[in-house]
């Protein structure tokens, strides 16, 4: 009996292993991609079990091997062993760097000073919160009201999104690209050195049985932002919430066509979500560059009644080091179906 049990549970993480390579925009076909770390783990521990199954040992132990295998391929890249993808910044480049921290406070949280405490410390020049309600833009402003340039989107739909920023903010647009109720910013990022950099604020909406019965409304937004970043050409930077994990389909999709990079990669997860839940934590709070940066700081911040850690990440436009960089690049196929998906959720209404 303890054999089928333990390979009864080596049969389901396999399933859910390959359901998350099935490309269909479900939710919990998608929601498979994102405990990766945690099913590795598990097959892990069923793999040292195995000799307890009997005759069975021999199956629970292959599928959990494979199991194994199949998901430490997807989560490698977001360790220390992996070759870094952009590159480390030199020490005197401060006039073309800046400090960006990104933070979903959760809406119904108040722990506000938990927040602007880190702000202080830190001292980011950007600061981008997600699912900052009326309330939350109150407590902002009342820290943070004299920095110069500041975007208000306060909703009550778990989507309102604040942006502060110490460095001049220009052309700055409030666009709902996919619905008309998830607001993203977009602008130019003036740099100390009157560099120019291309800035997109995202929060698209989750796969989630309360939020959206599949993936493709987020997915189309992505990869429309993507689809504009790389046919312009411009040093980009992607940050926000994504409600996407880091090695999924999607969001490897979208670095693909956007060529866009993730500074994670080769430095480690820094997973910030779920901060209330060692156990599930994924990398769901996301900054992307364009080749034209280097990486100087990031950093996993602390709690603050959120269920979402901050992160901090400190960028340093420097394009003539792109060639350091291998930039990823979408095949014909690869670029088909980003073009289908952003048209699909264009014209499909939502269903929730």
């Amino acid at each position: 009996m303890t054999g089928l049990i333990l390979f009864g549970l080596a049969l389901v993480l396999l399933v859910v292993t390959v359901l998350g390579k099935v490309p269909v925009h479900d939710w919990w076909v998608r929601a498979c991609e994102f405990p990766r770390v945690q099913i590795a783990t598990l097959a892990l521990i069923l793999a040292g079990l195995s000799p307890l199954a009997g005759g069975w040992s021999l199956w629970v132990l292959l599928a959990s091997l494979v199991v194994l295998v199949l998901q430490v391929y997807r989560i490698l890249p977001w360790t220390r062993i992996w070759p870094l993808q952009v590159q480390p910044a030199e020490t005197d480049q401060e006039e073309r760097c800046f400090t960006l921290m990104v933070a979903n406070v959760l809406t119904p949280n108040r722990d506000s000073e938990g927040l602007i405490r880190q702000v202080r410390e830190h001292q980011p020049d950007l600061l981008l919160t997600l699912e900052s309600d009326q309330w939350w833009g109150d407590q902002l402003d009342e820290a943070f009201g004299d920095w110069p340039c500041i975007i208000r989107i306060p909703l009550d739909n778990l989507y309102g999104m604040h942006l502060y920023s110490r460095l001049p903010l220009e052309e700055a647009e409030v666009k709902y690209l996919i619905q008309d109720d998830i607001p993203s910013i977009h602008g130019w990022l003036k740099l100390p050195d009157n560099h120019r950099v291309r800035f997109h604020a995202l929060h698209p909406r989750p796969p989630a049985p309360s939020e959206s019965e599949e993936s493709l409304w987020r997915d189309a937004e992505l990869l429309l932002v993507g689809q504009e970043i790389h046919e312009s050409g411009l040093p980009s930077v992607v940050a926000g919430d994504l409600n996407d994990v880091a090695w999924s389909r999607t969001t490897r999709l979208f670095c693909k066509v956007s060529g866009m990079l993730d500074p994670r990669r080769g430095r480690g997860m820094f997973s910030t979500f779920h901060a209330g839940r060692w156990y599930l934590r994924w990398p769901l709070d996301h900054v992307f560059t364009s080749e034209h940066f280097t990486v100087s700081n990031i950093r996993r911040l602390g709690y603050f009644g959120s269920d979402h850690f901050p992160i901090l990440v400190t960028l340093c436009y420097r394009p003539s080091r792109a060639d350091e960089h291998e930039t990823p690049e979408a095949d014909a196929e690869e670029q088909e179906e980003a073009r289908e998906t952003v048209r699909e959720g264009k014209i499909r209404e939502q269903e929730t």
